[in-house]
C-alpha cells in the first residue's frame, strides 16, 4: 500500500492482505480448537483474542505519535509497519512442530456430509447474520461524516480493538460455563443496538461510545464464535469445521460490504447500518429457534 500511486495499487494490496489472513487464520483457529480441552475453547479462543485485539490496540496510537508528534508521511508509515510483521515471520521459522497426539485430533476433510446436522444450523444462522456484516472501514467513513478529525477516528478506533481486547477472556470463559448460545446471542444483540446509534448519531463523543460498545460486540463474538462451531463436531473433524466456518464468513462479509457501498452511494450513508442491524436481527432469531443450546461441557 505504500508504494500504491491509485485505488488499484489499495485495493491489490488489501486482495493480498485479506489472502494472508485468510492462510492463517484458519490453520491458527483450528490448532486452538484442537489444542484444548472442551471445557476450556472458550477460554483459548478468549485468550487468543487478547493478543490480536491488543496489538490492534498499540498499532492505531502508534500511527497517531508517527502522524502528529513527528510528522510522518502516511506512505512511510506503511513502509514501517513492515517492521513487526517481518520480525513475526523471523520468529516463526526457529519454531518445530513436535508429532504428537494432538496432531492427529484435527484433519481437513472436504465431505460436507460428515457434518452434523446442528453445524449446518448453526452455520445457517451465522450466514443469515454476516450478511448484514459489512467491513469496519463504514464505520470509519460514517465517523468522517459527523466531523470527527482523522486522529480521533483513529483514536476511537484504538479503543474499539481495546475494548475487544478486555472483553474478549471473560466472554470466552463465560460461554465455557454458561453455554455458547446465550453469550453469542448476546454480541449479536451489541452489534444490532450499535449500529443502529451508528446510523442515528451525529455527535462525535456518542461515535466514542459507540465504537467502544462495537468492541464490546467484537470481542464476545470472536471469543464465541469458532469455538461454537468446533462443539459441532468430533474432534477428527475441528480443522475442517473451522475452515468451512471461516470460508463462510469471509465471503459473506464481501457480499455485505458490497452491499453496504452500494446503499452508501445510492440510497444514504445511514442505510448501510440500518441494514446490517435487520441482518442482526435476523440472526438472533435465527440462533435462538435454529441452533441447538450446546450447554458446555457436558452435551454431546
Amino acid at each position: 500500500m505504500g508504494i500504491s500511486t491509485g485505488w488499484q495499487g489499495v485495493f491489490g494490496a488489501r486482495l493480498l492482505d485479506r489472502l494472508g489472513a485468510g492462510t492463517r487464520s484458519a490453520p491458527r483457529d483450528a490448532l486452538i480448537a484442537s489444542s484444548v480441552n472442551e471445557n476450556a475453547r472458550g477460554k483459548a479462543f478468549g485468550l487468543e483474542g487478547i493478543g490480536d485485539n491488543t496489538g490492534a490496540f498499540v498499532g492505531p496510537l502508534f500511527a497517531i505519535f508517527l502522524l502528529y508528534s513527528l510528522h510522518v508521511e502516511m506512505r512511510t508509515i506503511f513502509y514501517l509497519a513492515l517492521v513487526p510483521g517481518l520480525l513475526a515471520f523471523v520468529m516463526v521459522l526457529p519454531v518445530t512442530e513436535r508429532r504428537g497426539a494432538a496432531t492427529a485430533k484435527s484433519k481437513m476433510n472436504a465431505n460436507l456430509r460428515q457434518f452434523p446436522n446442528g453445524y449446518w444450523k448453526y452455520l445457517t444462522v451465522i450466514a443469515l447474520f454476516g450478511l448484514g456484516n459489512s467491513s469496519n472501514s463504514f464505520l470509519i467513513l460514517r465517523a468522517q461524516d459527523v466531523g470527527a478529525p482523522l486522529e480521533l477516528t483513529i483514536f476511537m478506533y484504538a479503543l474499539f480493538n481495546l475494548a475487544a481486547a478486555l472483553i474478549s477472556y471473560p466472554a470466552g470463559s463465560f460461554s465455557d460455563k454458561l453455554g455458547r448460545k446465550n453469550v453469542l446471542l448476546t454480541s449479536f444483540i451489541i452489534f444490532m443496538l450499535t449500529y443502529i446509534g451508528f446510523a442515528s448519531a451525529q455527535n462525535v463523543l456518542v461515535f466514542a461510545a459507540l465504537f467502544i460498545f462495537y468492541g464490546l460486540y467484537q470481542g464476545i463474538f470472536r471469543a464465541v464464535e469458532k469455538a461454537f462451531a468446533s462443539d459441532f463436531v468430533p474432534e477428527n473433524l475441528g480443522a475442517s469445521a473451522v475452515g468451512w466456518y471461516s470460508s463462510i464468513v469471509g465471503l459473506l462479509q464481501l457480499v455485505a460490504s458490497v452491499v453496504g457501498g452500494l446503499l452508501w452511494d445510492r440510497v444514504g450513508h445511514a442505510a448501510v447500518f440500518y441494514y446490517g442491524a435487520i441482518f442482526a436481527l435476523a440472526g438472533s432469531i435465527g440462533l435462538i429457534v435454529l441452533t441447538p443450546k450446546r450447554d458446555h461441557p457436558s452435551a454431546a
